[in-house]
């Protein structure tokens, strides 16, 4: 990367809960806004909230006593324990009334939920919190074989590193270490079922939340010290980042047409959810490799919400985010997903410039 392309570290920023605290009530967080107030009548999803408490537990890593933080993280701590079905699965749309409106949730919610709780293992900075997202956690590794797509796979597969992480000494980690591999191999199996000279992914479309992909397999490789997995990591990353990145801007795919393999890319609507994508993956990348390239490139995602898009508008609002870049408009409402997609990349990049920090992907240091 060019030295006039190396962004400063000191651009890294760490805003304010204030929006999130809008968003949030004594249940969970509001999925959408109009403009930067709640919109009740869309009710809950654990797909938010389980964003929501890795933003607050990265909060408190950053500052151990922020009270709003140690407030909110019981609060959506409880939302998914309410949220979990017998069999280990969980709900994912409630209303505004507290009732589910859901039999189980969607493949993702599921994948984000585990992400969440193993997260929470090793992060959540009270002993309490991390027993229970441990008891979640291991309940849910039954709907390991349930999840069949791609991004879900990924999402689990986070929480499983993240888990394996603060179950070194247990006697848990040799079943996260099976399911990290039986995931990883699915994974692995469809980049070389789709792979060749001019398209390296794991699917013949780039869609939405790309760079998760690659995220997990590095962190996947990391993790089971397989160096297969995450050089499949670190190889769909550099074919993201070649597809998205202009002139040193991040240019997400947007959801007006995705991506095909041999069709055009689209420009327009981008989701903030891509920015937050790359930041992590890329902070992975340095986690494995040490190379100071891919802290500069997580720094593009950050940058994405400040101004630095292909229409330089700032997307960030405070402490809230606009939920999508158009071409010739940008979406006014701050809902749930680009808030808390904001807030995490900002948490990570304000880690990163921390003095003989080590990163921890999709999350800052403990």
């Amino acid at each position: 990367m060019p030295n006039s392309l190396r962004p400063s570290w000191s651009s890294s920023i760490q805003p304010n809960l204030e929006h999130l605290i809008t968003l949030s009530d004594d249940v969970g967080v509001i999925q959408h806004a109009t403009e930067d107030i709640p919109n009740r009548a869309t009710g809950y999803c654990t797909d938010d909230v389980a964003r929501a408490l890795i933003v607050v537990y990265q909060k408190l890593l950053l500052d151990p006593r922020d009270a709003d933080a140690l407030r909110l993280a019981p609060i959506y701590l409880a939302f998914l324990q309410d949220a979990q079905l017998p069999d280990g699965r969980f709900h994912n749309f409630m209303g505004y009334d507290r009732q589910w409106l859901d039999c189980v949730g969607t493949h993702d919610s599921v994948g984000r939920a585990l992400w969440a709780l193993g997260f929470g293992m090793r992060h959540a900075p009270r002993a309490t919190w991390r027993r229970l997202c441990k008891r979640l956690f291991n309940k849910g590794l039954s709907a390991i074989d349930w999840l069949q797509y791609s991004r879900s796979q990924s999402y689990a597969i986070i929480g499983l590193a993240h888990a394996s992480h603060a179950s070194i000494a247990d006697i848990e980690l040799p079943a996260y270490s099976e399911a990290l591999r039986k995931l990883a191999g699915a994974l692995k199996a469809r980049f070389e079922a789709t792979c060749g000279a001019d398209w390296e992914w794991f699917e013949d479309i780039m869609t939405y939340d790309n760079a998760r992909l690659s995220e997990a397999m590095v962190r996947a490789g990391t993790a089971l010290g397989d160096e297969d997995i995450q050089a499949i990591g670190l190889r769909s990353l550099a074919f993201y980042t070649r597809v998205t990145i202009e002139d040193g801007i991040f240019v997400p795919i947007g959801n007006e047409g995705w991506y095909p393999r041999g069709g055009p890319r689209a420009r327009y609507s981008q989701q903030p959810l891509e920015a937050v994508s790359l930041t992590d993956a890329a902070l992975a990348a340095y986690e494995a490799t040490g190379e100071a390239e891919f802290r500069n490139m997580a720094q593009l995602g950050l940058d994405w919400y400040l101004g630095r898009n292909s229409r330089a508008i700032a997307m960030a609002n405070g402490g809230g985010c606009l939920d999508g870049l158009n071409e010739s408009s940008v979406n006014l409402n701050m809902g749930a997903e680009s808030t808390l997609a904001y807030l995490s990349a900002a948490y990570s990049l304000a880690a990163a410039v921390r003095p003989s920090t080590k990163v921890v992907i999709g999350s800052v240091p403990s």
